[in-house]
């Protein structure tokens, strides 16, 4: 730990932290030099991740209050929904090339615009026929237009940057993801708390906000020249040049997936991933579980969209208060501590609530919170360290292919825990549990506090199993 300063001096070590964090925000100066497009791009991500957040975390909730579907048949619904957009997502890179950024900003914004409003008119209406069909036909048409809309900012990030920006772009973006998450919170509670609207209108906010990202597309995404573009080399004859002699022809995609699937290193991945799963899919509970289980404990009132928000704004200061550490520690270590301590933020949850108070709401209140800020903190140690250890082992020109092998499992747990998490609701977090809890009516295995528990040790077991596999898995590593 750095000493205090002394006299008003400051030490070395905190002198450091402070340039580090300086340095960070310095960093950002470089976009002075991108066009008026990458801002209008970043407007436009900052109110979609509003909404995106926002849908994301009532979508459960909405389908049960005002749909009528079961926990089950939700859960059912909600897993279509996420598993259909990660599926669009392999294709809309595609479709973003061939139709530009431009017209993809206006198809998506469109597309996800009527949609969200037939949604809202879905949840408004008690008449209308086969609600719950309905709802979930809407939501996995929309799943194709939410894909395009991630593909278009990755697309125009790097469009809209040079080389020497490019970082500090691809950094900004994230920020602005995280504060549009964190928005999607206090829009949730505005919404159901201040403004006692249904949550259906969520998606008629979302309506709007598409229709407001086009006309900002309209009115600020008007140049898709890539920003400081050399000139591609030409031969004599006035042809691009060919290739260099010597060089090595390209291999196609199934060569290159042969030569993966026989390397020692790949199964190394897959490995870990799988062990460290049950703390990855924590990050599915927060929108598949939580609220539903705030909305039972705490009750109707229950300020949920807050307790959502905490988490985006914790990792917003932590990102920029942890990169002065970052290279005091091994890259595994980081990874699977970090992980631990994200699969440990449920016991959180886990602990019987008179242990904190005999107001099972402030309790909860409680329990949630530290819950939030430890998961938060395993985030910012651990997440974009799986992408850097994937990157680290992966031989040289199979990177791409690595990093998109790892998102696989995590593709397949994501839907498994969206299909399963309406049956632990109905198992352990019931509608109308948190009277029979709070009246003594229900034991600590049949309550929510042992689904956290189970949930939270099926983390922490794989995470211990990383650590006895350390040395194979870090075997070929090139650790700092």
């Amino acid at each position: 730990m750095p000493q205090p300063s002394v006299a008003g001096l400051e030490t070395p070590a905190a002198r450091s932290f402070a340039d580090r964090v300086a340095q960070y925000f310095r960093d950002f100066q470089v976009l002075k030099e991108t066009r008026t497009e990458y801002w209008g791009i970043q407007l436009i991500n900052l109110i979609d991740s509003t909404i995106y957040f926002a849908l994301l975390n009532i979508a459960s909730v909405f389908l049960s209050q005002n749909v009528g579907l079961s926990d089950e048949e939700a859960g059912y619904s909600v897993a279509l929904f996420t598993t259909a957009t990660t599926i669009f997502l392999f294709f809309s890179g595609t479709v973003t090339d061939w139709l530009g950024i431009r017209v993809s900003i206006h198809a998506a914004m469109i597309g996800q615009g009527i949609l969200r409003l037939l949604v809202a008119v879905v949840g408004l209406m008690p008449s209308f026929p086969h609600r719950g069909l309905a709802a979930t036909v809407l939501l996995f048409l929309m799943a194709p237009f939410m894909a395009m809309v991630q593909t278009v900012f990755q697309s125009a990030n790097r469009r809209y940057t040079t080389e020497t920006s490019r970082s500090a772009g691809f950094s900004l973006w994230y920020l602005a993801m995280n504060i549009g998450a964190a928005a999607g919170g206090f829009l949730i509670d505005i919404d159901r708390l201040w403004l006692k609207w249904s949550n259906a209108h969520i998606f008629t906010i979302g309506a709007v906000a598409a229709l407001a990202c086009s006309a900002i597309t309209f009115l600020l995404i008007r140049d898709e020249r890539q920003l400081d573009l050399g000139a591609p080399r030409t031969s004599p004859s006035g042809g691009e040049a060919a290739a260099a002699p010597g060089k090595a022809a390209k291999k196609n995609p199934v060569q290159i997936a042969l030569e993966v699937v026989r390397e020692p290193t790949l199964w190394r991945l897959v490995v870990l991933i799988a062990l460290i799963l049950g703390a990855r899919a924590v990050f599915a509970y927060l929108y598949l579980l939580m609220p539903k289980y705030w909305l039972r404990t705490i009750g109707a009132e229950a300020r949920m969209g807050t307790l959502q928000a905490i988490n985006p704004i914790l990792i917003v200061f932590g990102i920029i208060l942890f990169i002065p550490l970052v290279g005091r520690f091994r890259l595994f270590s980081m990874l699977v501590y970090g992980a631990m301590i994200s699969a440990a933020s449920l016991l959180f949850l886990a602990v019987p609530y008179r242990l904190l108070s005999a107001d099972i709401a402030y309790a909860h209140y409680s329990m949630s919170v530290l819950c939030m800020i430890a998961l938060s903190i395993g985030e910012v140690v651990w997440s974009p360290k799986l992408y850097e250890y994937t990157a680290a082992i992966a031989p040289e020109g199979q990177e791409g292919t690595y990093l998109g092998i790892s998102l696989v499992p995590w593709f397949l747990a994501k839907t498994l825990v969206s299909v399963l998490s309406g049956h632990l609701l109905v198992r352990f977090c019931p509608e109308g549990i948190g009277p029979r809890i709070a009246n003594g009516e229900v034991g600590y295995w049949n309550g929510p506090a042992a689904m956290w528990l189970l949930l939270s040790l099926v983390g922490l077991l794989g995470c211990f199993g990383a650590l006895l596999l350390r040395g194979w898995l870090t075997r070929g590593l090139k650790e700092r």
